[in-house]
Protein backbone atom coordinates (compact mmCIF):
# COMPACT_ATOMS: atom_id res chain seq x y z
CA UNK A 1 0.00 0.00 0.00
CA UNK A 2 2.74 2.20 -1.21
CA UNK A 3 1.88 5.69 -3.13
CA UNK A 4 4.33 6.08 -5.77
CA UNK A 5 6.07 9.49 -6.26
CA UNK A 6 4.08 11.66 -8.89
CA UNK A 7 1.11 11.15 -7.84
CA UNK A 8 0.44 13.46 -5.17
CA UNK A 9 0.68 17.36 -5.26
CA UNK A 10 3.22 19.13 -3.14
CA UNK A 11 0.57 20.55 -0.14
CA UNK A 12 -0.51 17.33 0.11
CA UNK A 13 3.10 15.51 0.28
CA UNK A 14 4.40 18.36 3.03
CA UNK A 15 1.51 17.55 5.31
CA UNK A 16 2.09 14.54 5.55
CA UNK A 17 5.47 14.97 6.21
CA UNK A 18 5.05 16.96 9.30
CA UNK A 19 2.48 14.52 10.75
CA UNK A 20 4.95 11.66 9.97
CA UNK A 21 7.88 13.54 11.37
CA UNK A 22 5.75 14.46 14.33
CA UNK A 23 4.68 11.15 15.23
CA UNK A 24 8.28 9.74 14.38
CA UNK A 25 9.57 12.51 17.40
CA UNK A 26 6.92 11.27 19.99
CA UNK A 27 7.54 8.11 19.39
CA UNK A 28 11.19 7.97 19.54
CA UNK A 29 10.80 9.94 22.99
CA UNK A 30 8.18 7.60 24.31
CA UNK A 31 10.41 4.33 23.34
CA UNK A 32 12.14 2.81 25.81
CA UNK A 33 15.76 1.09 25.71
CA UNK A 34 14.29 -2.31 26.38
CA UNK A 35 11.84 -1.80 23.82
CA UNK A 36 14.32 -1.17 21.23
CA UNK A 37 15.15 -4.96 20.08
CA UNK A 38 11.10 -5.38 19.82
CA UNK A 39 10.73 -2.38 17.80
CA UNK A 40 13.71 -3.71 15.24
CA UNK A 41 11.92 -7.05 14.90
CA UNK A 42 8.10 -5.73 14.28
CA UNK A 43 10.03 -3.18 11.66
CA UNK A 44 11.77 -6.11 9.70
CA UNK A 45 8.54 -8.23 10.00
CA UNK A 46 6.70 -4.98 8.71
CA UNK A 47 9.95 -4.58 5.68
CA UNK A 48 10.15 -8.43 4.53
CA UNK A 49 6.09 -8.56 4.52
CA UNK A 50 5.90 -5.91 1.82
CA UNK A 51 8.50 -7.33 -0.22
CA UNK A 52 5.88 -9.19 -1.88
CA UNK A 53 3.19 -6.89 -3.92
CA UNK A 54 1.16 -6.74 -6.41
CA UNK A 55 0.81 -3.24 -8.21
CA UNK A 56 -2.52 -1.63 -8.81
CA UNK A 57 -2.43 1.64 -10.31
CA UNK A 58 -1.11 3.88 -8.11
CA UNK A 59 -0.53 1.97 -5.42
CA UNK A 60 -0.06 -2.31 -4.66
CA UNK A 61 -1.20 -4.52 -2.70
CA UNK A 62 0.47 -7.04 0.14
CA UNK A 63 0.93 -7.70 3.48
CA UNK A 64 0.90 -4.71 5.48
CA UNK A 65 0.91 -5.84 9.20
CA UNK A 66 0.50 -2.69 10.96
CA UNK A 67 -2.15 -3.72 13.11
CA UNK A 68 -0.07 -6.29 14.69
CA UNK A 69 2.69 -3.50 14.65
CA UNK A 70 1.11 -0.73 16.68
CA UNK A 71 -0.64 -2.93 19.48
CA UNK A 72 2.91 -3.85 20.32
CA UNK A 73 4.28 -0.98 19.77
CA UNK A 74 1.86 2.07 20.29
CA UNK A 75 3.55 5.15 19.53
CA UNK A 76 6.84 3.75 18.59
CA UNK A 77 5.29 1.89 15.17
CA UNK A 78 6.06 5.46 13.85
CA UNK A 79 9.93 5.37 14.03
CA UNK A 80 9.55 1.24 13.12
CA UNK A 81 7.25 1.87 10.19
CA UNK A 82 9.11 4.93 8.85
CA UNK A 83 12.42 3.12 8.89
CA UNK A 84 11.37 0.15 7.25
CA UNK A 85 9.32 2.70 4.81
CA UNK A 86 12.81 4.66 3.95
CA UNK A 87 15.10 0.99 3.52
CA UNK A 88 11.67 -0.02 1.21
CA UNK A 89 12.75 2.82 -0.87
CA UNK A 90 16.38 3.06 -1.04
CA UNK A 91 16.78 -0.47 -1.97
CA UNK A 92 13.18 -1.41 -4.22
CA UNK A 93 12.02 1.95 -5.00
CA UNK A 94 8.66 1.01 -3.05
CA UNK A 95 6.85 4.06 -2.75
CA UNK A 96 9.87 7.05 -2.80
CA UNK A 97 11.45 9.59 -0.51
CA UNK A 98 9.28 12.34 -1.50
CA UNK A 99 6.01 10.78 -0.85
CA UNK A 100 7.59 8.88 2.73
CA UNK A 101 6.10 11.05 5.11
CA UNK A 102 2.65 10.09 3.65
CA UNK A 103 3.22 6.74 3.65
CA UNK A 104 4.47 6.51 6.67
CA UNK A 105 1.38 8.41 8.11
CA UNK A 106 -1.15 6.41 6.21
CA UNK A 107 0.60 3.25 7.91
CA UNK A 108 1.60 4.38 11.28
CA UNK A 109 -1.64 6.14 12.24
CA UNK A 110 -3.62 3.08 11.59
CA UNK A 111 -1.22 1.61 14.09
CA UNK A 112 -1.20 4.19 16.63
CA UNK A 113 -5.79 3.78 16.59
CA UNK A 114 -5.30 -0.01 16.67
CA UNK A 115 -3.05 0.45 20.22
CA UNK A 116 -5.46 2.92 21.67
CA UNK A 117 -8.53 1.18 20.46
CA UNK A 118 -8.08 -2.69 21.18
CA UNK A 119 -5.47 -2.96 23.31
CA UNK A 120 -7.51 -2.30 26.42
CA UNK A 121 -9.38 -5.78 25.12
CA UNK A 122 -6.37 -7.95 24.56
CA UNK A 123 -4.61 -7.14 28.10
CA UNK A 124 -8.34 -8.53 29.56
CA UNK A 125 -8.39 -12.15 31.15
CA UNK A 126 -11.18 -13.07 28.53
CA UNK A 127 -9.54 -15.14 25.53
CA UNK A 128 -11.85 -14.81 23.32
CA UNK A 129 -12.47 -11.14 23.52
CA UNK A 130 -8.87 -11.02 23.12
CA UNK A 131 -8.77 -12.67 20.04
CA UNK A 132 -11.70 -10.79 18.88
CA UNK A 133 -9.63 -7.60 19.00
CA UNK A 134 -6.97 -9.13 17.58
CA UNK A 135 -9.06 -9.70 14.27
CA UNK A 136 -10.51 -6.67 14.84
CA UNK A 137 -7.52 -4.35 15.27
CA UNK A 138 -5.24 -6.22 12.06
CA UNK A 139 -8.72 -5.79 10.27
CA UNK A 140 -9.55 -2.19 10.97
CA UNK A 141 -6.06 -0.90 10.61
CA UNK A 142 -5.94 -2.44 7.22
CA UNK A 143 -8.80 -0.82 6.14
CA UNK A 144 -8.22 2.76 8.00
CA UNK A 145 -5.00 2.43 5.92
CA UNK A 146 -7.12 2.27 2.90
CA UNK A 147 -9.60 5.14 3.79
CA UNK A 148 -6.41 7.38 4.36
CA UNK A 149 -4.95 6.16 1.22
CA UNK A 150 -8.11 6.68 -1.03
CA UNK A 151 -8.31 10.59 0.84
CA UNK A 152 -5.12 11.43 -0.26
CA UNK A 153 -5.40 10.40 -3.97
CA UNK A 154 -8.75 12.35 -4.14
CA UNK A 155 -7.17 15.49 -2.36
CA UNK A 156 -4.54 15.07 -4.85
CA UNK A 157 -6.49 14.94 -8.25
CA UNK A 158 -10.29 14.63 -8.00
CA UNK A 159 -10.19 11.90 -11.18
CA UNK A 160 -8.65 9.39 -8.81
CA UNK A 161 -12.24 8.94 -7.07
CA UNK A 162 -12.80 5.56 -8.99
CA UNK A 163 -9.02 4.59 -8.10
CA UNK A 164 -9.44 5.28 -4.58
CA UNK A 165 -12.34 3.12 -4.38
CA UNK A 166 -10.74 0.83 -6.45
CA UNK A 167 -7.76 0.62 -3.70
CA UNK A 168 -10.38 0.27 -0.69
CA UNK A 169 -12.28 -2.82 -2.50
CA UNK A 170 -8.86 -4.39 -3.61
CA UNK A 171 -7.97 -4.18 0.37
CA UNK A 172 -10.73 -6.21 1.42
CA UNK A 173 -9.32 -9.63 0.83
CA UNK A 174 -6.03 -8.40 2.84
CA UNK A 175 -7.96 -7.00 5.69
CA UNK A 176 -9.50 -10.59 6.58
CA UNK A 177 -5.87 -11.78 6.32
CA UNK A 178 -4.48 -9.48 8.07
CA UNK A 179 -6.91 -9.95 10.97
CA UNK A 180 -6.08 -13.29 11.38
CA UNK A 181 -2.71 -13.40 11.29
CA UNK A 182 -3.08 -10.95 14.06
CA UNK A 183 -5.15 -12.72 16.18
CA UNK A 184 -3.05 -15.68 15.92
CA UNK A 185 -0.10 -13.51 16.88
CA UNK A 186 -1.91 -11.76 19.58
CA UNK A 187 -2.91 -15.40 21.08
CA UNK A 188 0.20 -17.19 20.57
CA UNK A 189 1.98 -14.44 22.36
CA UNK A 190 -0.36 -14.19 25.32
CA UNK A 191 0.42 -17.90 25.91
CA UNK A 192 3.94 -18.18 25.61
CA UNK A 193 4.93 -14.74 26.48
CA UNK A 194 2.91 -11.94 27.84
CA UNK A 195 4.96 -9.92 28.57
CA UNK A 196 5.62 -8.81 25.27
CA UNK A 197 1.54 -7.52 24.90
CA UNK A 198 2.40 -5.37 28.32
CA UNK A 199 0.63 -7.47 30.47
Amino acid sequence: MHISEGILTWPVLASGTAFAIAGTAIGLKKLKTQDIPKTAILSAAFFVASLIHVPIGPSSVHLILNGIVGILLGWAAFPAIMVALSLQALFFQYGGITTLGVNTLLMALPALLCYVFFKPFILGKNNSITLAAGFTGGAFSVFLSGILMAAFLVFAHRNFLEVSMAVIAIHIPIMIIEGIITMFCIGFLKKVQPSLLGT
